[in-house]
């Protein structure tokens, strides 16, 4: 299930010259997406879903916005590496 929210952002004369306003939508969809995955509100899959895009295409959108792909303690890293790697049959 999933619910339509409208936002109204005020922008200044000058900026909008420079973007349609569907891009304006976009930017801040894609903004709001990275800001709940980088506070961990979302995982990469929802986040990739949320935004019609492949998961591969989510981590170079995840650099531009300085979100870290591999966000694991030592700790949680150390175990993941410690796992057999699954083999293709």
């Amino acid at each position: 299930m999933s619910r339509r929210l409208n936002f109204e952002v005020e922008v200044p004369d000058d900026v909008c010259v420079h973007l349609p306003q569907e891009e304006f939508a976009a930017k801040a969809k894609e903004a709001l997406v990275m800001e709940l995955l980088r506070e961990h509100q979302i995982s990469q899959g929802k986040a990739a879903e949320m935004l019609g895009i492949p998961r591969h295409d989510l981590f170079d959108l995840m650099t531009k916005y300085q979100v870290s792909v591999l966000d694991l303690t030592h700790e949680e890293l150390k175990a993941e590496l410690q796992k057999p790697f699954p083999r293709a049959s």
